[in-house]
């Protein structure tokens, strides 16, 4: 009998047949979450602050709850962050994730309790497991390593065991030790700080194990495994790993790459699985193969609550609980979690496909954004660049748009930008520098993706003729009113109907 057998047996069985509670129990697997959460921190300065001990139900959690983004909390996770106790969950919180910054700052520092770490996290990539076996009962995927990707970790305001650093290097310090026999890399080699050493180490150290499963971000994932080809020699990866099954990704979307790992994996069987994990929690996982949708996880220690797109950005706008949301409707999703993140906005949009069970795409974000790569960049980023670039050169602009350029067979990925002059820099590519070193200085994400040109190459900047974005407006049906130019998109459709009519 094999390992994988032997585990699912004793344990994956056992959680399958839970995990049928999702399909007619959603909604009382959440109520009961959300039980457990306001018991546990109701002794908090938060929890009596909005008097956690007297909420019996929804209703009286929402009027007495208000909603909260990064900033309304930041204060707080800041006390946290250095040493002090029971403010929004109980205990001292050690760890942070350092995620992708706000408008106002380069970073969020999301706080991982233990509780966090074990009832969403771990549990999330368990259960991803778990779906998987159900889908593949001959699998062998136990029998040989997982490579997964980590980040790096840093000490947090010079405290005793307390740091900050990408989840998925939290996620590694904190594993138990036993699974590190089943994974690869060394822990020393997966929380490398510096990504091109990292790559090459990985590689060398995987090349000849026998690999079953890799996890990662689609982007590092393959930058990883393009060097794993060239020290190997060979033409496709089932040459290297004859017994790789699967590839569960997330991060970021899989549709850009998926027709480059089709070329690396040529086998008919190679597995590709969604999951949507991230800083602030692991939410969902792709249970069907055949089915793009992912099922929400809804007995992690995580409540969820939906804004209709159409409310967001209002000053009280309808919030609905799980049970009340309707297939085919936009939402902005909203957490509170055992991480002491309490009706927070994530700043994700989902869309459901089901409601029995209960199950999701990703939609996108509440603000336009570039995350092609893992960067990350947001709107207030690209003006704050662009104001520095201006101000440096006495350039001016007057409409601009980004898009990614997705890595061709090269390798090779870039952001492209779009912009109409008003006043037109002397020398465009010393426009670029600037607009580019700028964005590193403000997102420590595009600065980790832009690290050596291993992710992201420099950007690209297309000079826009004069009236460009209005008569693409005017074509369209929207000169005036509240129709603006999208400056950020995730996609080129965009871009690529401006360049068309740029000359």
């Amino acid at each position: 009998m094999s390992i994988t057998s032997i585990a699912h047996k004793l344990y994956f069985e056992r959680r399958q047949r839970e995990l049928q509670k999702h399909i007619n129990h959603g909604a009382e697997l959440q109520q009961d979450v959300l039980k457990s959460l306001l018991h546990r921190a109701d002794d908090t300065e938060y929890g009596r602050n909005h008097a956690f001990s007297t909420i019996k139900n929804y209703d009286t959690f929402c009027q007495d709850v208000p909603l909260n983004d990064y900033e309304s909390l930041k204060q707080d996770i800041d006390r946290m962050r250095h040493g002090e106790k029971d403010i929004l969950w109980p205990g001292q919180v050690k760890w942070y994730a350092k995620s992708s910054g706000t408008t106002n700052d380069k970073s969020k520092y999301i706080p991982v309790t233990n509780e966090g770490l074990q009832n969403v996290h771990y549990a999330g990539g368990r259960d991803t497991v778990a779906f998987y076996l159900m889908n593949n009962p001959k699998s062998k995927i136990l029998d040989g390593k997982a490579l997964i990707l980590g980040g790096a970790h840093q000490t947090n305001y010079n405290l005793r065991n307390s740091l900050v650093g990408d989840l998925s290097a939290i996620l590694i310090e904190n594993i138990n030790p036993l699974a590190n026999l089943a994974r690869v890399p060394k822990k020393k080699t997966a929380l490398l700080s510096d990504f091109e050493v990292k790559r090459e180490r990985i590689a060398q150290e995987t090349v000849n194990k026998n690999v079953t499963n890799i996890s990662g971000v689609p982007s590092w994932m393959l930058s990883v495994l393009l060097r794993v080809m060239e020290l190997s020699g060979k033409k496709h990866l089932e040459e290297v790993w004859p017994n790789l099954e699967v590839f569960f990704h997330g991060g970021i979307s899989f549709t850009p790459y998926r027709k480059q790992y089709e070329q690396l994996i040529t086998k008919s069987d190679m597995k590709y699985q969604e999951t949507y994990n991230a800083s602030e929690g692991f939410f969902g996982i792709q249970s069907d193969p055949e089915d793009k949708a992912m099922m929400l996880m809804l007995d992690y220690d995580i409540f969820y609550e939906f804004i209709p797109m159409d409310e967001f950005g209002k000053e009280n706008p309808t919030v609905v609980p799980l049970w009340g949301v309707e297939t085919g409707k936009n939402y902005a999703m909203v957490i509170s979690t055992s991480c002491g993140l309490w009706r927070y906005i994530i700043g994700d949009t989902v869309q459901f496909t089901s409601t029995n069970p209960y199950k999701f795409i990703i939609t996108g974000r509440t603000k336009h954004f570039i995350n092609a790569f893992g960067e990350e960049l947001i709107v207030d980023n690209a003006d704050q660049g662009l104001r520095y670039a201006c101000q440096e050169t006495g350039a001016e602009v007057m409409e601009y748009t980004a898009a990614p350029v997705f890595m061709d067979e090269n390798g090779k990925c870039r952001h492209q930008w779009l912009i109409e002059f008003a006043k037109e820099p002397e020398d465009i590519a010393h426009f670029a520098e600037l607009l580019d070193s700028q964005l590193q200085k403000i997102n420590s994400d595009y600065e980790a993706k832009r690290y050596k040109d291993i992710t992201l190459q420099p950007l690209e900047i297309v000079v826009a003729r004069p009236g460009l974005f209005h008569t693409w407006l005017k074509q369209r049906g929207k000169l005036g009113g509240q129709h603006k130019v999208p400056r950020l998109s995730n996609t080129r459709e965009h871009i690529d109907q401006l360049l068309k009519i740029n000359k």
